[in-house]
């Protein structure tokens, strides 16, 4: 298949590239920007006046629910809402049922998504079998499976000991361990974090140093084993100022920071809104701003869309007893940029934190628009109003804090691999 997008506004965030022109696609690749290949004869032809053509976004955390939770969402379900969403690469945790400890679950699900032809996908496996903590994961094995990390999700990892030995044979093979820094004894029984709405509301808290004593332990032992570690969901301000330390004095790690951790804070969980119970929680409005400002100058390499679809009686409950989690597959874009423009960034910069970034932490040949590069892409108007209902979700969970807001920004055509994918 060979497509040409005419008159469209090329923002690639990796070469810096930002201005009207043409598109060219062929055999699965990006065959020209600007002029057209000699002989070049299109199968198909997009006019793209007035819309913005950016690197396919990369989603470094996307709950598929499959194996396992498909009652609360199929990989069919989950894939349609990736590319409505413009994600065309997106990383999924190993929490699955069974957790994607085997080769064979990771080969069946890449197998399964494979056979959509929608987003790629790219598991991560459990870093300790089981995701119990008390044994690493044959990451070497997982890795030839197709796992570009190992990740312990939520489940806790108590022993240092095993964590340690893992960093080391990560390090050893190359392999990237991911870790979500939240000490599990601090932060035992917790749903909210801990301030003046959780204790007017009487919600179990969940301390700022659960996460920064948690981050102490996880950069030093980064340091010591030189193991490419990626932290993920900051939601505090102290945990920003400490990954910049670390990556001031040559630790080699990257993090991501959810997307509603962007906008949102302990305040919106005001109202008992079960939407609003995440993990990790919403923070103070100081938290939620300096992980903005950290992820406009580079603390903070990505935001992800944190996608947890959830069925409807699991939220629909008093907020403590709520299972945590947001939908946000395709919220990613519009709230990026939401988050770009109120900080009033370069569209490139913004949308670098969705793109390049995060395509840089997963290793993937993507996240850019030059010759040679994969073609996939997001074709969208950053102005185009919509309505956050279930409707207009394509994912089968619908539960978001957002429902009712009124966002700018949604993917007109979403291209993989060569092929539109959406919409269908």
């Amino acid at each position: 298949m060979r497509i040409d997008i005419r008159n469209a506004r090329v923002v690639d965030p990796a070469s810096g590239r930002d201005e009207t022109t043409d598109l060219f696609l062929a055999d699965g690749r990006i065959a020209a920007v600007g002029a057209a290949p000699d002989g070049f004869r299109p199968d198909r032809s997009l006019e793209a006046k007035g819309l913005v053509a950016c690197p396919g976004l990369v989603d470094l955390s996307a709950r598929l629910r499959e194996p396992g939770f498909e009652y609360r969402a199929t990989l069919e379900s989950e894939m349609r809402a990736a590319v409505a969403g413009g994600v065309t690469s997106l990383a999924c945790p190993p929490d699955t049922d069974p957790p994607l400890d085997e080769p064979g679950l990771v080969e069946m699900l890449k197998r399964k998504a494979g056979a959509l032809r929608q987003a790629r996908v790219y598991p991560l496996g459990a870093l300790t079998l089981g995701l119990k903590g008390a044994k690493i994961a044959e990451m070497c094995e997982l890795a030839e499976a197709g796992c570009v990390g190992f990740f312990q999700a939520d489940a806790p990892l108590t022993d240092l000991n095993v964590l340690l030995q893992a960093m080391r044979y990560a390090a050893t093979f190359g392999h990237a361990v991911w870790l979500r820094p939240q000490d599990p004894h601090l932060a035992h029984g917790g749903v909210a974090h801990e301030g003046e709405v959780a204790t007017r509301l009487g919600l179990p808290p969940v301390p700022e140093v659960a996460e920064t004593v948690a981050l102490h332990a996880i950069l030093e032992l980064a340091a010591s084993t030189g193991a490419r570690v990626h932290l993920a969901r900051l939601s505090t301000a102290r945990g920003v100022a400490l990954v910049a330390a670390a990556k001031a004095r040559g630790v080699a790690v990257t993090c991501d920071v959810g997307v509603h951790h962007l906008h949102l804070c302990d305040r919106d969980a005001a109202d008992f809104d079960a939407n609003a119970n995440l993990v990790p929680p919403l923070r103070d409005p100081s938290d939620r701003d300096a992980l903005r400002r950290g992820l406009a100058d580079g603390t903070i390499d990505a935001v992800c869309s944190d996608h947890t679809p959830i069925d409807e009686d699991a939220k629909q409950v008093p907020f403590g007893e709520a299972e945590p989690g947001a939908t946000g597959l395709e919220l990613l874009l519009p709230l990026v940029l939401k988050w770009g423009a109120e900080l009033r960034l370069p569209l490139a910069a913004t949308l670098s934190a969705v793109t390049s970034r995060p395509a840089a932490i997963l290793g993937i040949d993507g996240g850019r628009l030059e010759a040679g590069a994969p073609a996939d892409l997001c074709l969208f108007d950053p102005t185009r109003p919509w309505i956050v209902t279930p409707e207009a979700l394509a994912s089968q969970g619908n539960n978001t804090p957002f429902l009712g807001l009124e966002l700018a920004g949604r993917a007109a055509t979403t291209i993989v691999d060569g092929r539109v994918v959406y919409p269908a």
